[in-house]
């Protein structure tokens, strides 16, 4: 493990009884206000490296000290001026930041002793699941939620509610790929990351189980419900008022040809203001849109098959709500005096699970991004190829999000209650394919490291 990794895994596991309190004053210089301002306003645009529209919240010593939205959630491409604006309101699939509130129930059923963290994973699914390359180790839900389980996503990880999960593994299954789902021998169970989102619909699948639930049910009466939000996996099942403000997902993307001047087509969300019924639910897979299709929910039965709910990436929530989140990462579970999680659950979210290893090697960072992973959360190294801040060393803890072409973060830091949030809806340029897209002093997309420095720049330094 480098020195770096190592101090900053240290500073982590001084911090697991219980996260610093704040104690400096919580506001910034009006200059720099100003400047945030007028950086997120040049992010706006529908060229190159702009986006349509943004939003970011923004907590300095516990405290909200900034909000700011801008730009477009509803384009209208005929007459812009008719374009809907983003607001604190607006609500966005959240991409995989979604993963925080399918990781929260898990820790609450922990922490009742209906969920256990290193239990095989087996004895809630209903079948044995176990890789082929290592058939004597069980994969435990702890596995699950770091990304060391040694399964995969293969082709597809989202499947119609008629089938079971179980179809991804057997051999005789309908999407068993030819075992692209297991993971090859030299990648061990409990050892080897390596970012799937298969693993969070498994995860989704378990808490049906456990509860006798359906997935989206039990957690609109439950975590969600606990901190205030009103958001949904299912667009259908939103309120008429908050359907009003869900936003389109954009990219200059038609069918796999980009251009840049062009006009936005909405990927995903994008209804005309028309609201889909009830109990009908949208089978995604973003790397093969071939698949997508709408689906009935009459006669699923819960326990056998929730990655349709895409509990990794599928919640539709606004920025007010997902600051009650980070309000509680920052609080330590706590959220308007509620206790919504024991601050040792938290604490062992926070726990690094998995550190990457360069010698070995013992995984894969995505370029660097991602170094460390706890359950549901991951590790910003401040003065590495994951760094957020250009000019200081800033460590965070957090989650991205990123599903066509929606960029979406939450991260704070435990030592000083500093935190944020942002979402963005639209991409002019394909991300990997064109230079543009690279970060320049990290690893991350340009559109993250733009927006996130813009925000430790001038709030926390």
């Amino acid at each position: 493990m480098n020195k770096k990794l190592l101090a900053f895994v240290t500073t982590l596991l001084c911090l697991s009884t219980g996260l610093a309190s704040a104690s400096k004053a919580d506001t910034f210089p009006v200059s720099k206000k100003l400047n945030l301002d007028n950086e997120l306003k040049t992010m706006i645009g529908d060229t190159g490296t702009k986006v349509p529209g943004l939003g970011v919240v923004v907590y300095k010593n516990g405290k909200e000290v900034y909000k700011n939205f801008l730009g477009s959630r509803i384009i209208n491409n005929q007459d812009r001026s008719k374009d809907l604006p983003v607001t604190e309101n607006t609500r966005f699939r959240a991409a995989s930041v979604s993963k925080h509130f399918t990781a929260y129930t898990i820790m609450q059923l922990a922490e009742k002793g209906k969920i256990g963290l290193d239990e095989d994973i087996s004895h809630y699914l209903g079948f044995k699941l176990r890789n082929p390359n290592f058939p004597d180790t069980p994969i435990t839900v702890r596995m699950l939620m770091s990304h060391t389980s040694s399964l995969r996503d293969g082709a597809l990880y989202t499947i119609a509610p008629q089938y079971s999960v179980k179809e991804f593994f057997s051999p005789t299954g309908k999407y068993f790929e030819n075992g692209a789902h297991y993971a090859p021998k030299d990648q061990t169970p409990g050892a080897y990351f390596k970012y799937a989102n298969l693993n969070y619909g498994l995860l989704g699948t378990i808490i049906e189980a456990v509860t006798g639930k359906r997935f989206d049910k039990y957690q609109k009466s439950h975590i969600l419900k606990q901190l205030d939000i009103k958001a949904d996996y299912c667009v259908g099942n939103l309120n008429p008022t908050e359907f009003k403000n869900l936003g389109s997902i954009y990219q200059k993307n038609t069918k796999g040809k980009w251009d840049e001047n062009g006009p936005w087509v909405a990927q995903i969300d994008g209804f005309s203001g028309i609201q889909p019924a009830k109990d009908l639910v949208y089978i995604e897979n973003p790397d093969h849109r071939e698949t997508d299709s709408w689906q009935s929910l009459k006669g699923y039965k819960p326990g056998t098959n929730a990655t349709f709910f895409s509990p990794q990436g599928g919640l539709r929530i606004s920025y007010d709500e997902l600051s009650h989140d980070l309000e509680m990462l920052i609080n330590n579970g706590m959220y308007k005096g509620k206790r919504i999680l024991n601050s040792e659950s938290i604490a062992e979210m926070i726990k690094p699970q998995w550190i990457y290893n360069p010698k070995m090697p013992n995984g894969n960072t995505y370029g660097g991004t991602i170094e460390s992973y706890g359950l549901g959360l991951y590790h910003i190294i401040g003065d590495s190829t994951s760094r957020v801040c250009k000019n200081h060393v800033l460590n965070l803890v957090g989650h991205t999000g990123e599903a066509y072409g929606e960029l979406s973060g939450i991260f704070f830091d435990p030592k000083t209650k500093n935190g944020f949030i942002y979402m963005m809806n639209g991409e002019a340029i394909a991300e990997d394919d064109d230079p543009r897209s690279a970060g320049i002093f990290s690893g991350n997309y340009i559109w993250e490291e733009n927006i996130m420095n813009a925000i430790s720049e001038n709030v926390f330094f």
